[in-house]
């Protein structure tokens, strides 16, 4: 198969997956049904993953991958590094938000199934995260905005800090109200942000 259309497919496959866990949660998805969902065989979703868990797990590795992605647009972009450090604090938490598994109860029994294989698999994304940080954190140290000895350090740092805020996080009805959450993982941003600014550079504790 064309190297193409076998990520095609890979792709077709977790998207289909992402949609029977908000349909039925974790347990009561099969294989079978995530091939009736794609429209091939059985047989064709063990070819590209060894079970429904790496199915599952693989769909959290997209969407962290894709999140990496925007992550590092945002670090490269336009903008004072205390507004792009802002904007990538609160991004990490609604792109989480918008990528959940639909409801609490879902996500519950997902984390509750696969737990030992998420949470070693949360630490490598916590760390990837972390390293896209420290890229403007480094650039606000060494042009005097950031009041910081050790970006990677600090970096980790505003990944614990934001954590709260992230769906596993929130109860059932804080994951209704986006707009809530946007708000607070704003706020949260702002703080943090503005807690590095170097006293030599007061007015560059984040947007305006």
């Amino acid at each position: 198969m064309h190297v193409a259309s076998r990520q095609v497919l890979k792709d077709a496959i977790l998207d289909a997956a992402n949609e029977l866990l908000g349909r039925y949660g974790y347990h009561k998805m099969t294989v079978e049904d995530i091939a009736a969902e794609v429209g091939i065989g059985k047989g064709t979703i063990y070819l590209h993953f060894p079970s429904k868990e790496e199915v599952v797990l693989s769909t959290i590795d997209r969407m962290v991958d894709r999140l990496l992605a925007k992550l590092a647009e945002i670090a490269e972009g336009p903008g004072s590094v205390a507004s792009r450090l802002e904007s990538m604090l609160l991004t990490r938490v609604l792109f989480r938000f918008d990528n959940r598994h639909h409801d609490s109860k879902s996500m519950d029994e997902l984390l509750s199934a696969l737990r030992p294989a998420v949470l070693l698999r949360r630490e490598r994304y916590f760390a990837a995260e972390a390293s896209v940080l420290a890229i403007v954190l480094e650039e606000g140290r060494a042009h005097g905005d950031f009041a910081v000895e050790d970006s990677v350090a600090a970096a980790h740092t505003l990944v614990l800090a934001t954590n709260a805020l992230l769906p596993y996080s929130l109860s059932a009805q804080e994951l209704g109200q986006r707009k809530h959450v946007a708000e607070q993982a704003s706020a949260l941003a702002r703080l943090l942000v503005r807690g590095l600014a170097s006293s030599h550079h007061p007015s560059q504790g984040g947007s305006r």
